[in-house]
């Protein structure tokens, strides 16, 4: 598991749509929060995504302690303020969430491309 000690809880939060990673972070249903400690889920929970505003989700998720984001694609503006908060970002993310988590926690995660491609992609 990257970025935090073995010790210490991560926050994971995954960009979904219906049962899987949503291939645009800014404009996915949910978030689903994995507090994950020594390579166990502790619980998890839903954050409703509140709407699409520049910048408003990175503020709120950091808020909310979130350690990692994991999503489809994500515009550089967001990357770049959860960047500043010391929130990991993987982008590039692609399947069911439960997969997902699965590999997150076996240190499978892979970066891929964005899937955010479009000029107003400002998340």
């Amino acid at each position: 598991m990257k970025g935090t000690g073995a010790n210490e809880t991560q926050r994971v939060a995954i960009a979904i749509d219906g049962n899987g990673v949503s291939s645009h972070f800014g404009h996915c249903e949910k978030f689903t929060v994995y507090h994950i400690r020594n390579n166990e889920i502790l619980h998890h929970e839903i954050i409703l995504n509140p709407g699409h505003e520049p910048g408003k989700l990175p503020r709120l998720l950091a808020s909310c302690g979130i350690t990692h984001v994991l999503a489809g694609g994500m515009g550089l503006k967001a990357v770049q303020l959860f960047e500043e908060q010391g929130v990991h970002v993987t982008c590039g993310i692609s399947g069911p969430v439960v997969q997902v988590i699965d590999d997150f926690m076996k240190d499978r995660i892979v970066a891929g491309e964005s899937t955010c491609h479009h000029s107003g992609c400002e998340d």
